[in-house]
């Protein structure tokens, strides 16, 4: 016997179930009920609302098998055989990141077919992987950022066994799973959950959509609404961890805001579980609220995405000083943000046009905190042809990012194919069969490029299938020439940090950097990293005498007391005495 339920406060909903109508039952609550002796896991459900024509899929609905305009399955999570019993989690402290998006990361672009990938981020060292939105979205393909079904895994990559099956096969190599979650917008097509309710705020948008309502009239159960689905993917889904996509866009005035009751609940379920669950968000505040533990008043966040960061190393190591980019790429901000991660810490930002940002306490914040990356999804695929740095970055100065990266005392990220300089791109695809939202994507992508001076034939059309088709990993890349060499830079790297304590070491305040023309150095305790970001050889003071190379990325480097001898373009580890 299945309970059918809904929440449509000021409706009338009836259900049709295995091509019956039936009436429902509503409570005082807002919720209408009935239980259908005859519907098991595998029926197919919708619900009927006064004011439509067609059925409607459940706002909660845990299978899609249609598609989002299609009718919603009945799943049942207690019929899936897990074999993780003996998984205890893993934290974030400590550990590497792994993005990646399942319709690009292999051939096939599938859950199956990316588990049989996982050797290959056992063997580079990651200890998580962050998968891309997986809820479901109109069409077969896209970023996943434009998700209706939040309950519903996207059938395209296997839909709800197919995600588990991925889990289990993770944690039985020892592989965490963060899964991104979007809970700031709906997306453009097949949003049928506020036709049901309030879901929506009525006092704004942001640039993706209408806000949520999350602190207006009946703002209660669309709270709720997140919560369980926060808790469904953790408890239901065994997955470690969520990447809160764009927090500052949660319009939320409530005295709890929403991030901090979703702390508190993860924290009891985490307790529940016996295994630590992360909750990473995107923020573009800089505000150091977002991850200050509960108990100082902030909001109790695990860790946040500090784009700070990137914007420094693509500046410097690009040269690229356009749009937000213009107060980066120096290496004073280099050091800042090496020993304070943000670089607008209430200090002016001249790309918008006003002080921005709030320092944070050096001593008491911990830099695992703080998820630092060379590239990312949006880094790459929001720029208008999808370029990868390797794609112009000298192999160099593609080395010194990545050991800058992964010695830092943040919790550093990879992106799917970075590890091996990857040849494809990764650009922005969509797949809407509604050829009306196919040409307005369409052109507002060749029209936002265009003001930042692209000509709109280079901007690939998102529609395209070519687009999609292009932004695939080549895993024939991995063993060939100039591919392979970064690979195993990555991997002796990753390797690296998990040998030394002072590489995984968290306190900001415990990080000396220096510099001069055109390198830099930052010291760890007794561990060191120098980078040399010229076109010659340069001499640089470590300021004490090593006891021996670590790593270097190049040949020729050549320790000189308490000086080193290094090469073009070039980064070594040493250690002291």
């Amino acid at each position: 016997m299945t309970q059918f339920e809904v929440w449509a406060p000021e409706k009338t909903v009836r259900l049709r179930v295995d091509g019956q109508d039936r009436e429902m039952e509503r409570g005082e609550d807002g919720w209408w009920r009935l239980d259908v002796p005859s519907a098991g896991p595998g029926a197919d459900y919708a619900y009927l609302l006064p004011d439509t024509e067609n059925p409607l899929p459940d706002p909660r609905s845990p299978w899609q098998p249609d598609g989002v305009h299609g009718p919603s399955r009945v799943y049942d999570h207690s019929a899936f055989a897990w074999t993780d019993q003996a998984w205890t989690g893993r934290q974030l402290p400590g550990s590497v990141l792994y993005e990646l998006h399942i319709g690009t990361f292999t051939p096939e672009g599938t859950f199956d077919s990316a588990i049989e990938k996982l050797d290959h981020l056992v063997d580079l060292g990651v200890d998580l992987v962050e998968l891309l939105p997986v809820n479901s979205f109109n069409g077969e393909y896209n970023w996943g950022y434009d998700g209706v079904c939040w309950y519903a895994p996207h059938e395209a990559y296997g839909g709800p066994d197919g995600l588990k099956r991925f889990v289990d096969a993770a944690h039985a190599k020892g592989l965490g799973v963060v899964l991104d979650v979007v809970y700031n917008h709906f997306g453009p097509s097949g949003a049928y959950a506020p036709m049901f309710a309030p879901y929506l705020s009525e006092a704004g948008s942001n640039p993706w959509g209408s806000s949520v309502n999350l602190d207006g009239p009946l703002a209660g159960e669309v709270r709720r609404y997140i919560i369980d689905n926060v808790l469904m993917w953790l408890r239901d889904y065994h997955v470690d961890g969520l990447r809160l996509d764009a927090v500052h866009a949660l319009a939320d005035h409530s005295a709890i805001h929403l991030l901090e009751q979703m702390a508190v609940e993860v924290e009891s379920l985490s307790a529940h579980l016996r295994r630590p669950l992360s909750l990473i968000a995107e923020s573009d505040l800089n505000d150091p609220r977002l991850i200050t533990p509960r108990e100082a008043g902030g909001y109790g966040i695990d860790a946040q995405w500090t784009d700070d960061i990137h914007h420094v190393l693509h500046a410097l190591l690009t040269g690229e000083r356009q749009g937000y980019y213009g107060d980066f790429g120096s290496l004073e901000s280099l050091e800042t943000v090496l020993t304070s991660a943000f670089y607008h810490a209430n200090t002016w930002s001249s790309f918008r046009g006003r002080r921005h940002g709030r320092p944070i306490d050096r001593t008491r914040t911990p830099g695992h905190r703080f998820v630092a990356f060379l590239q990312d999804h949006d880094q790459i695929g929001n720029r208008a042809i999808g370029d990868r740095i390797s794609a112009t970055l000298s192999p160099g100065l593609l080395k010194v990012g990545a050991t800058l990266l992964l010695t830092s005392p943040f919790t550093p990220m990879l992106f799917m194919g970075e590890e091996w300089a990857a040849g494809s791109p990764w650009q922005f695809f969509t797949s809407h069969p509604e050829p009306e939202l196919a040409e307005a994507v369409q052109k507002g992508r060749r029209r936002e490029f265009a003001s930042h001076g692209w000509a709109e034939a280079e901007v690939p059309d998102p529609q395209d299938p070519e687009t999609f088709l292009r932004s695939k990993l080549n895993w024939d890349e991995p063993g060939k020439p100039g591919h392979a060499e970064i690979l195993d830079l990555y991997k002796r790297l990753i390797a690296l940090r998990r040998s030394r304590p002072e590489l995984t070491d968290p306190w900001l305040d415990q990080v000396e950097v220096w510099h001069g023309d055109q390198h830099l150095v930052m010291r760890r305790g007794h561990t060191a990293v120098a980078v040399n970001l010229a076109p010659a050889a340069q001499t640089v003071s470590l300021r004490d005498v090593p006891s021996k190379v670590l790593l270097a990325t190049s040949e020729g480097v050549m320790l000189q007391r308490d000086r080193v001898e290094l090469p073009a373009e070039s980064a070594v580890v040493v250690a002291y005495r």
